[in-house]
């Protein structure tokens, strides 16, 4: 018996999240109906985070135990083989006993995708946030430095589990634009709340959009201020959507 570790890639259209869900598909659901056609009895797969439906991945990190009496390589292959054709194994390796992809965890790293446009694009918004009306550029790439190092982050989203503190450490916070006129924004902290990243997103293109000031985003992060004041000040209320978003990479220290 020999424990694995995968990196995941998937399409998060077609799921409700990636959590195992009675009655739903999910990709814990999937992976596991596709490791026990090769023999695999475990009760659950352990995966590094919990990504909401319609989150994609090219990151995500799971581990199991099988008896496998080939080579990696060809477990790599055969997962792949029965997996459904919007996940995928990217890399996968024996790893020590003791194990957890999630409570190994140092850090995970977001990207977030949109585009500005009046109109729609269909053969792109399945993965890229459309927005209008535009946002302002210069204020767009300062907003991700509010976020940079340790804060209470409870206006930004909820912990995994009750009861858990609510301060993260953002080590990474930026925007850059591609030549197709594609804002990419990219997060890495320790650990992220629930929909802390889509939160992050709506509050820095309401900011760049004239909603909210910085001090507003500010004033938040210090004493947890999560929606607009009787008096008309704070920060605007709402998530940017899910299909934007992608766990890019989760990184580990001796494992």
């Amino acid at each position: 018996m020999a424990r694995y570790q995968v990196i995941l890639a998937y399409d998060g259209s077609g799921f409700r999240g990636s959590q195992r869900q009675v009655n739903h598909r999910t990709v814990q659901g999937e992976l596991e109906k596709s490791l026990r056609k090769l023999g695999w009895n475990g009760k659950s797969v352990l995966l590094a985070g919990r990504t909401d439906t319609g989150v994609h991945a090219s990151g995500q990190v799971a581990a199991f135990d099988l008896d496998w009496n080939h080579a990696d390589g060809q477990l790599l292959k055969a997962l792949n083989a029965e997996l459904p054709s919007d996940i995928a194994i990217k890399n996968l390796h024996t790893a020590s006993a003791d194990f957890h992809p999630r409570f190994d965890a140092v850090s995970r790293r977001y990207r977030y995708r949109l585009f500005c446009e009046p109109t729609r694009d269909p053969l792109r918004e399945r993965f890229v946030w459309r927005l209008w009306p535009a946002v302002d550029e210069k204020l767009l790439k300062r907003s991700a430095g509010l976020f940079l190092g340790r804060h209470d982050f409870a206006a930004f989203g909820s912990p995994t589990t009750p009861k858990r503190t609510t301060v993260r450490t953002v080590t990474k916070a930026g925007w850059r634009i591609m030549p197709d006129g594609e804002w990419q924004f990219e997060v890495r902290a320790d650990a992220f709340l629930y929909r802390m990243v889509r939160r992050m997103v709506f509050v820095q293109v309401s900011l760049a959009q004239g909603k909210c000031s910085g001090e507003e985003v500010c004033s938040a992060l210090k004493k947890q201020v999560d929606t607009l004041s009787r008096a008309g000040r704070g920060i605007p209320a709402g998530l940017a959507p899910a299909h934007g978003l992608e766990l890019v990479e989760v990184t580990y220290g001796s494992h």
